[in-house]
């Protein structure tokens, strides 16, 4: 199915499709990405003394119970609750779902002993464009991000800079494909969120990060129409899919 719509005084022909699919899905396993020193998650059938809810063990149906966390276990989508003392919900948080994006390609710099994206490699990748969200895969890109073990890696991130610059440029909805935006280990600082969300001072509730994509390499950047949707979960984050739409 086609669709046209109206974007900055023109029109653009959209493909539903044919979808893009940037997430990573959920397996109970070890070869599922993990992050922050937890263990894989696991998906097994519900066991009640003797009988399992399995249909390959004599079960009538496959009744499977999820044990993971969304932060550290594969693509999701994160609301300013993250880090505020109150609750804050990511399902009432996000209540629009699709948005123009930009999908940009960044070879983080040597900080130290840390790799980084500054605002000034943001401006020149970006050229000027001010889409509602931003996509950044990050360099080298291959299919390991799928199944990487993060903790104790020193993954690349955002300077509080670039988060603050996206922040100004109105972007209300930042894709990275890393376990965050921020450092793994940075006292608790959290520089890169709290610059995105300008919190405390003037709090964007409505702002998302989705952290853990996987972009592959034959998407090209550019221009695309996002689908962000995710699991109807009352907490700060949640699993998400969020699917590129490319212009016709």
């Amino acid at each position: 199915m086609r669709i046209t719509l109206e974007h900055n005084g023109r029109e653009i022909l959209v493909d539903l499709d044919k979808p893009l699919d940037i997430s990573i899905s959920l397996r109970g396993s070890e070869k599922n990405p993990i992050a922050w020193y937890v263990g894989p998650p696991s998906i097994e059938p519900v066991r009640i003394g003797e009988w399992t809810a399995q249909v390959s063990e004599g079960a009538s149906i496959n009744f499977n119970e999820i044990r993971f966390n969304p932060h550290a276990h594969g693509t999701h989508t994160e609301c300013v609750g993250h880090i505020t003392p109150e609750f804050n919900s990511v399902d009432r948080a996000l209540n629009k779902f699709f948005f123009m994006a930009e999908l940009i390609t960044v070879a983080p710099e040597s900080q130290g002993e840390d790799l980084v994206i500054s605002a000034k490699q943001l401006k020149k990748v970006l050229e000027g464009k001010n889409p509602e969200a931003l996509i950044i895969r990050t360099l080298p890109n291959t299919s390991t991000k799928k199944k990487k073990h993060y903790s104790h890696t020193n993954w690349p991130y955002l300077l509080e800079e670039a988060a603050a610059l996206i922040r100004q440029m109105g972007i209300e909805h930042l894709l990275i494909d890393q376990p965050s935006v921020d450092r793994e280990e940075d006292g608790g600082e959290l520089l890169a969120h709290r610059a995105f969300w300008d919190y405390p001072e003037n709090t964007r509730h409505s702002a998302t990060i989705t952290e853990m994509v996987y972009v592959r390499n034959s998407i090209q950047d550019g221009s695309y129409l996002l689908n962000l949707q995710i699991a109807p979960f009352d907490n700060n984050a949640s699993p998400s899919k969020p699917i590129l739409y490319s212009f016709q």
